[in-house]
């Protein structure tokens, strides 16, 4: 079975991965793309093998314990790996990721296991991987309820007021409040004190603007 995640960073992709883990007692096979790519002529195409070979002794193992639970292959952050495959003819480094790509699509294929990915750019999805995927779960940013409830159970001495009015006024995804609370941690532990209102509302602006400094850079 191969499900596909997607949507904005900072929606709770890759924790939800590790949540359904959690509560049905399996492991995960975390894939770090980045390691997936080497230098030398070969080697990309051979690690992405060893990988799916790895999963595979993991799934035997897992099948002769006890419970037998089926593990978790998880491709996080896929973007560069189920991208459209590109022409050939602009050059080695093309035709390495097209290869990539087509051991993938082969395992998918006799794939005895539970693959998930998560991606942030679903548009730009090949057409050969968005067949095979059998599950595709878009994760929208938080509701402004769902907002106020990150808000407190992580900054729980904020007055309600002001809650409510980080949630419905700045459109942050879980992952972009869980900056903002990790500095305002660090502020604490280096000033002794909790930030003020008027510091929170700049902290929160600058993660909207971070947010779209990112998406200009990307383009």
């Amino acid at each position: 079975m191969a499900v596909l995640l997607y949507g904005a960073p900072g929606t709770g992709k890759t924790e939800t991965v590790y949540q359904i883990a959690k509560k049905t007692g399996r492991k995960i096979l975390h894939v770090d793309i980045s390691s997936t790519k080497s230098c030398w002529f070969g080697e990309s195409e051979k690690i992405m093998k060893k990988i799916f070979v790895d999963y595979k002794n993991l799934c035997k193992l897992c099948r002769d314990e006890k419970d037998g639970k089926i593990p978790i292959l998880l491709f996080n952050e896929a973007d560069g790996i189920l991208s459209k495959r590109k022409d050939s003819t602009m050059g080695s480094v093309s035709q390495v990721e097209n290869t990539i790509q087509n051991i993938i699509l082969e395992e998918m294929e006799k794939l005895e296991g539970i693959m998930i990915a998560t991606t942030n750019l679903a548009d730009n999805l090949d057409a050969a991987f968005e067949r095979r995927f059998l599950f595709k779960i878009k994760f929208e940013n938080p509701t402004v309820k769902a907002k106020a409830k990150i808000w407190k159970s992580k900054l729980n001495w904020l007055p309600e007021n002001e809650i409510e009015m980080f949630a419905r006024n700045y459109d942050l995804s879980g992952g972009q409040i869980d900056n903002i609370v990790r500095k305002v941690t660090m502020d604490e532990i280096l000033t002794g004190k909790r930030p003020e209102y008027e510091e929170l509302l700049k902290l929160c602006k600058k993660e909207k603007l971070g947010e779209t400094e990112r998406k200009i850079g990307f383009f």
